[in-house]
């Protein structure tokens, strides 16, 4: 399982990014592709266009991680929730994606940034989520503890 953080490009300088500590613990799994409204990242359309990829953004016709299809590689948009929705919106080629979610059970824990929306998660918290999901829950509980170490260190900052 390969996940693609789509990051919008003022995340990479922002000490609070998650998605950092997501491509730092899979540096084999995970990659980040900056977002260009204007010029898709030809290595992600070509992605797209061979299959076996979702994208995790909760839309109405979502489906659970657990109900639907395995696929090889998440797309997952990283930035505040402001930036997610615009690239979602502004990047037709994510909308013909399938699109899939996870289940919200408990409040974020991250509390790092003003402004969270409530039953969102930040980037990190998604891929705990989603290897729970895929049933990877060795790795979820170490990057768990990976996460939990991540907001103690930046809380003291």
């Amino acid at each position: 399982m390969n996940i693609i953080l789509l990051t919008h490009k003022k995340e990479l300088v922002k000490k609070t990014n998650s998605g950092s500590l997501v491509v730092d613990f899979f540096p084999e799994n995970a990659q980040v592709i900056i977002w260009d409204r204007v010029k898709p990242d030809p290595t992600l359309l070509e992605l797209i266009n061979n299959g076996s990829v979702a994208l995790l953004y909760p839309v109405a016709d979502s489906e659970l991680v657990s109900e639907a299809i395995d696929y090889n590689n998440y797309i997952i948009i990283d930035g505040t929730w402001q930036q997610a929705q615009k690239i979602y919106n502004h990047s037709p080629y994510l909308k013909d994606l399938p699109t899939v979610k996870v289940a919200v059970d408990n409040p974020s824990a991250y509390h790092l940034r003003r402004n969270q929306r409530a039953g969102c998660l930040c980037t990190a918290e998604c891929v705990i989520e989603l290897l729970r999901c895929r049933g990877f829950l060795d790795l979820a509980r170490n990057f768990q503890h990976s996460f939990d170490d991540f907001l103690s260190l930046k809380k003291k900052q």
